[in-house]
Formats: C-alpha cells, sequence, structure tokens
C-alpha cells in the first residue's frame, strides 16, 4: 500500500500576534485541503501535533477543537513528542492508513509560543527532557555539553559551528514563510551573546508561532509525492545515561529502518529537512544519518558541501534556526515543505528528520516524486 502526500500548507513562522493556535490550525489545514482539491468532508481523520497548549495557552483538548472544525465532526487524535510532536503524529496517521481503516487523513501541527514571557517558555519547553534527573536544566545548557564534547572529541571549531546557521540563514531567503529573512555572518554568529558555552544567541532556534499541514491518502494520484518509507527510534531521554555524547543513537536507528524500507541509499537523497534546534545538532544530524562521516559535520558545512551545489542540500527551508520552530508544527513542517520542493522539481528523493528532546526521540521519512 503506497502513502501519498495530495496536499501541504505551512503558515507563515514568526511572532504572528495576531493569529491565536485555533486559527493557525485552522488556515494550514484549509489550505492544505484545498491544494489538495478536496471538500472538508473529504477528512476522515485529524492527527493534531502540540507540545505544548496546555501550557502556553491552557488548551489542553486539542483533538476536540480540531474536529469541530469540520462540519462532519471527523475522529481526531492528539500527538505529542516534544519537539517530534510532528513526525509522531505523521507517523500515527500512516499507521492508520496502512492499517486500511481509514483512505484519507490530515496531519496539522502547530504552536503558539510567544504570548508568554521568555522565562516561562523556558521552563515549559524544559519539561522535554528529564524532570527528575536534569531538574533545572535548559536546552541550551544540555545541547552545550554536546557540542562541547564534540569540539573536544573531534576538533569541531567555531567557525564550523557557525557556519550551520549562516548557511541556513542563506537558504531562509529563499522561503517566504521563514521567521528570518537577513543573512549573517561566522562573526556576527561568533560574536552574538553567550546563552551557554559554547552555544550563542545565533546557534539557538528562535521561539516561534505557527502551523502546518498536510493532507495523506492511500488513493492514487497522478504526480503526487510519495511517503517511501519512515523509521522511529528512541534513547535516554537524559543524557547521563547515554554511551556517547556525539552521537544520537535514535536518528541511527531512525535511519535504518526508513532506507530499510525504501531501497534507496544515502546517495540517492538530494535533500534533507534535519533537526538544527542548535547549530550542533544540525553536525550531528547530518553525521548521524550517514551523510558524512562521524566528526566530518562542521568540516563539510564550512566547505559548503551541504548547500545547492554540494553534496546533498541540508535544510533549504532554513531549519528550525532560520524558517523557526514553532515546536508541534516542526515535523510536520518540514514534509510540507519538501512535498513542495520535490513538486517544484528541486529534488526527486528527500529525508526529513525530527528530534524529540536531547534525542530521546527520532524520526526520519524518506520522500519522492
Amino acid at each position: 500500500m503506497t502513502i501519498r502526500i495530495i496536499g501541504s500548507a505551512v503558515t507563515p513562522f514568526g511572532e504572528l500576534w495576531n493569529k491565536n493556535l485555533r486559527e493557525l490550525l485552522s488556515d494550514a489545514m484549509l489550505e492544505a485541503i484545498t491544494n489538495a482539491s478536496l471538500s472538508p468532508t473529504d477528512v476522515e481523520a485529524i492527527f493534531v501535533a502540540n507540545k505544548a497548549a496546555g501550557n502556553f495557552e491552557n488548551q489542553h483538548h486539542l483533538n476536540a477543537l480540531v474536529s469541530m472544525m469540520f462540519p462532519h465532526y471527523p475522529p481526531a487524535m492528539r500527538v505529542e513528542a516534544a519537539c517530534a510532536s510532528g513526525s509522531m503524529a505523521m507517523i500515527a496517521a500512516e499507521l492508520a492508513l496502512l492499517s486500511g481503516r481509514y483512505k484519507t487523513v490530515v496531519v496539522v501541527g502547530g504552536e503558539k509560543m510567544t504570548d508568554v514571557s521568555a522565562q516561562e517558555t523556558t521552563h515549559i519547553l524544559s519539561g522535554a527532557a528529564d524532570n527528575a534527573t536534569e531538574i533545572g536544566s535548559t536546552f541550551p545548557a544540555l545541547y552545550a555539553l554536546i557540542a562541547k564534547s564534540h569540539m573536544n572529541t573531534f576538533g569541531t571549531t567555531r567557525d564550523q559551528v557557525s557556519a550551520v546557521a549562516v548557511k541556513n540563514h542563506k537558504h531562509a531567503m529563499k522561503n517566504a514563510n521563514a521567521q528570518f529573512h537577513k543573512e549573517i555572518t561566522i562573526e556576527q554568529v561568533n560574536q552574538s551573546q553567550l546563552i551557554a558555552d559554547p552555544l550563542r544567541l545565533l546557534d539557538c532556534s528562535p521561539v516561534s508561532d505557527g502551523a502546518a499541514a498536510v493532507v495523506l491518502s492511500t488513493r492514487f494520484v497522478k504526480g503526487s509525492t510519495k511517503l517511501l518509507g519512515f523509521g522511529h527510534a528512541q534513547d535516554s531521554i537524559n543524557l547521563s545515561d547515554r554511551s556517547s555524547l556525539t552521537t544520537f543513537r535514535a536518528t541511527e536507528g531512525a535511519m535504518q529502518q526508513a532506507l530499510a524500507q525504501t531501497g534507496l541509499t544515502r546517495q540517492q537523497l538530494q535533500a534533507a529537512e534535519v533537526h538544527d534546534c542548535f547549530t550542533i545538532a544540525e553536525i550531528l544530524a547530518i553525521e548521524d544519518l550517514g551523510f558524512f562521516p562521524k566528526g566530518e559535520g562542521g568540516r563539510a558545512t564550512i566547505e559548503n558541501k551541504t548547500t545547492v551545489g554540494g553534496q546533498i542540500v541540508i535544510n533549504p527551508s532554513g531549519g528550525l534556526k532560520a524558517c523557526g520552530h514553532p515546536v508541534g508544527a516542526t515535523g510536520v513542517k518540514q514534509i510540507a515543505f519538501l512535498n513542495s520542493y520535490i513538486q517544484r522539481g528541486d529534488a526527486k528523493a528527500a529525508l526529513a528528520h525530527n528530534v524529540g528532546g536531547s534525542g530521546a526521540t527520532a524520526v526520519v521519512h524518506i520522500l519522492q516524486k
């Protein structure tokens, strides 16, 4: 059974003061359904991705909220897996389609994060760490430990890490929905405010509002994008139980599963949206996905092997760093963006990689025209 993406949409990402969460979700779904040439009543079920609407907006019952946006109140399910919520909702939808229960469903992800203080946001997001053993930790601090370990182990330099942010801001210039449309330099990243040594402000993805949606179907639609394979793997939620701080085993496992379903090789993938919540996270991702040898991700980036014309285009949307990171939307946005990217002819096969927490959850999807 083949699953196809027959419609997709992404709202603008950023500080969207004039939109609440339900409006963002509704906008994304309506556009995706319209792009699929369907009516709302053609949707048989909805899978809603969100991390923390209960904290940000005191809105917990999102599946019911989204279902009532449709005239026939279709079955709806909310999925939460921290920053991997979007891709986990995709998997829930895919399994439901593969079971034969439904033929056409919508996956929608969204987050409204900018209506609370920075301190509240930091506290809410820290709930994706181990609240018992990593209490008081922030994600910049956890990823700073990862960055230091990578630098000490492989000699990864400050300029190589900064090159990730520079590249992704450059890519975002061509993405109308991206939060940032401003190129930056390695020097600007190096000199930006220190957040958690060695990570600086311009190493970090922003706080964002936004939503994304895709329509998935097992029906044949000529010219649509196929979901060739997916993988989902887990690791310890806390860093102290990891065997290594320079490898995300969950990413490796998810990639192995996805490739095994497709029959493709890594060399046949021309683009990838990877989870660059921090610049060091992209370096780990492109190594753990097998695009570059362990320890070579930083060098590959600064040598322009991950941009247009290089070995593989990494984060053509601008990634989390420059496109934005409304947490529940991110995994769905990656799929929606790559669908458009493939439909435009910019790639024949591409990969989406979404991570929850500091690497505890990883999901990989592989798409092909």
